[in-house]
């Protein structure tokens, strides 16, 4: 194995610019390519979904218990409910519970001198944690909330505000839809302005005081539209929703925020199908790469397997000069690959420099996400592919005749 182990280094370390060196550095460069595009494919992908995600809990939270009469679209008001101690008191019952907060939605017309815009107003109180939404804070400052009466202020995001030519601290007329009564209108003030990316967020949502939804509907002080709750892990939202069913009220379900708004997570769980289809892709023209460079350097050596048959060497120890070539290939391949990837992502994180439409992505620059698992597995993954394909030189090795071979040209 040592002699293997030198021919093989003299044959791809060589100062002579031989067609062997050639075919085992492009081999290399194929290789690296490959490990590359799958390690960065799945870094991007899985930030991606992961930002997105992120994007749409910060807004509903994780988990939404409600009335079991309320329905399941975007733009619906909800069905009043009272105020519980046990929904708060989930929070000191499950330890995965960051935050339990109420809210509440109501429709409502935003009336400019030249333009009319249709919302969702939605509703919160004076301890709602605004630090979730901090990151989409574009102007202004978030609202100011008194302790009697309602406030007079609302967070409009920079796409409403920029079709109704508004800006911070100006004042709107915004018109609250009564069933089967004229709008309600009201003066307010826009205390800042958020941008989310996501369009269906930036053109729908408003953000004001729940109290003032209270006295538009005449609700008691004590009734709500529900309950956000924030998890510390957005993974185990399903296991949390499920097992703080026997701990809320008669008349409340609990549901994840991935059953209340299905259609963005629907979405991101196609990227998955494209992920497998990159990754297989990149698999296959790895596998094919270093099947045709083992296979033309056993072509291209042929004469030199069968001087060193007729000299006595055993076929394991030719087969042996391709292996420590295949070898080669895939620790440089994985090496430089790995090292290529991590820069890219490490770059991309810190200067963003690939830029994406965010009217169709939802993010302006593609997201970073390195998860070390997945690195992990595809290199796990590209060596027992790779090492499967190195048995192919040992089998041609062992029919070459040395007459024939010494002869071949």
């Amino acid at each position: 194995m040592n002699i293997a182990a030198f021919i093989a280094r003299r044959i791809a370390f060589n100062q002579q610019k031989s067609f062997s060196r050639f075919v085992i550095r492009l081999s290399i460069g194929a290789t690296v390519i490959s490990v590359t595009v799958m390690i960065l494919t799945l870094t991007f992908a899985s930030g991606f979904q992961k930002t997105i995600s992120q994007k749409v809990f910060s807004f509903w939270g994780h988990i939404r218990i409600q009335s079991y009469y309320s329905a399941r679209v975007a733009i619906a008001e909800e069905t009043p409910i009272n105020r519980s101690d046990s929904v708060t008191g989930l929070k000191q019952l499950y330890p995965a519970i960051k935050t339990v907060q109420a809210f509440a939605t109501k429709n409502a017309i935003l009336k400019t001198a030249e333009t009319i815009e249709g919302v969702l107003f939605k509703g919160v109180e004076k301890d709602y944690d605004f630090a979730n939404l901090e990151k989409f804070r574009v102007d202004g400052r978030w609202l100011k909330f008194t302790d009697s009466g309602y406030s007079n202020e609302l967070m409009l995001s920079a796409y409403t505000a920029n079709l109704l030519k508004l800006k911070t601290n100006d004042q709107l007329l915004i018109y609250f839809i009564q069933p089967g009564a004229p709008p309600r209108p009201r003066k307010l003030t826009i205390a800042g302005i958020f941008k989310t990316g996501i369009e269906e967020y930036d053109k729908l949502i408003a953000i004001g005081d729940l109290k003032l939804i209270q006295r538009l509907n005449d609700w008691a002080p004590d009734q709500i539209g529900g309950y956000e709750i924030f998890l510390k892990d957005f993974t185990k939202m399903d296991a949390v929703s499920d097992a703080i069913v026997p701990d809320i009220p008669i008349g409340l379900q609990s549901n994840t925020i991935k059953y209340i708004y299905p259609s963005i997570f629907d979405w991101l769980a196609l990227q998955n199908k494209t992920i497998f289809i990159v990754l297989a892709i990149m698999t296959g023209i790895a596998i094919l790469n270093l099947i045709t460079c083992l296979l033309i350097l056993v072509l291209e050596r042929t004469r030199m397997i069968g001087m060193l048959k007729a000299l006595g060497a055993r076929n394991f120890t030719i087969r042996g000069v391709f292996l420590f070539h295949g070898a080669i290939i895939t620790f440089f391949g994985l090496l430089l690959g790995n090292a290529c990837a991590l820069l890219i992502a490490w770059l991309q994180k810190e200067t963003g420099f690939i830029k994406l439409p965010e009217d169709a992505y939802y993010i302006s620059e593609a997201a970073v996400d390195v998860i070390w698992w997945q690195i992990a597995l595809v290199n796990i993954g590209t060596f027992v592919i790779c090492f499967a394909v190195l048995l192919i030189p040992t089998i041609i090795v062992k029919k070459v005749q040395p007459i024939k071979a010494i002869q071949f040209r």
